[in-house]
């Protein structure tokens, strides 16, 4: 009888710990997926505001210029990590500070049809950025919960799954991102 217990708890234990990497392996993969999806979207933006410093070359070459060579030096294929991720979006962001100067020395740029297009597919993309911190956010709060609550904390440990850093906007940065709507009123 205590060997059918025993081997009963063995079992139990044992679907226990597979059950619980199975979920952690998900988790991680979604985890990864969501922050693939964010630096598509981040890429998306560097070519929406390469395509907008390409269509201010027209009007100002040389600041057209610069910009272009900080978008082409600056942009990273593949971001992997949370904090990659915040310092592309600061990149992004202070680039677009210095193209929307840019389009505020040229009144006919920023009235030009199709600057006011590519301007909405850069709002477009923000947004898609935006949401896919959030499906971020969400998918490592439900891996850090499997990792950090017990008794799954110890299969996290034992297999090195660790706690995923989120994605925040201090107040500092939250002033640094450029209002597209206030670009349309003008």
């Amino acid at each position: 009888m205590t060997t059918i217990i025993i081997i009963a708890l063995v079992v139990i234990l044992g679907w226990y710990f597979v059950s619980t990497q199975r979920d952690l392996v998900s988790k991680d993969e979604l985890c990864k997926n969501a922050m693939s999806q964010i630096s598509v979207q981040l890429n998306s933006r560097w070519d929406a505001i390469l395509a907008l410093a390409k269509m201010a070359a027209q009007y100002s070459q040389h600041e057209s210029e610069t910009i272009i060579k900080a978008v082409e030096a600056r942009r990273v294929n593949n971001v992997t990590t949370a904090r990659e991720a915040e310092v592309q979006q600061g990149e992004i962001n202070n680039l677009w500070s210095r193209l929307m100067a840019v389009a505020e020395s040229y009144p006919e740029l920023k009235a030009a049809d199709l600057f006011k297009d590519a301007m909405g597919g850069v709002k477009q993309y923000e947004e898609n950025v935006r949401l896919a911190r959030q499906v971020y956010n969400d998918t490592a709060t439900k891996m850090n919960r499997i990792v950090r609550q017990f008794p799954s904390s110890i299969v996290a440990s034992m297999l090195h799954f660790n706690v995923q850093e989120y994605l925040k906007i201090d107040d500092e940065k939250k002033s640094q991102y450029p209002n597209l709507d206030e670009a349309f009123k003008k």
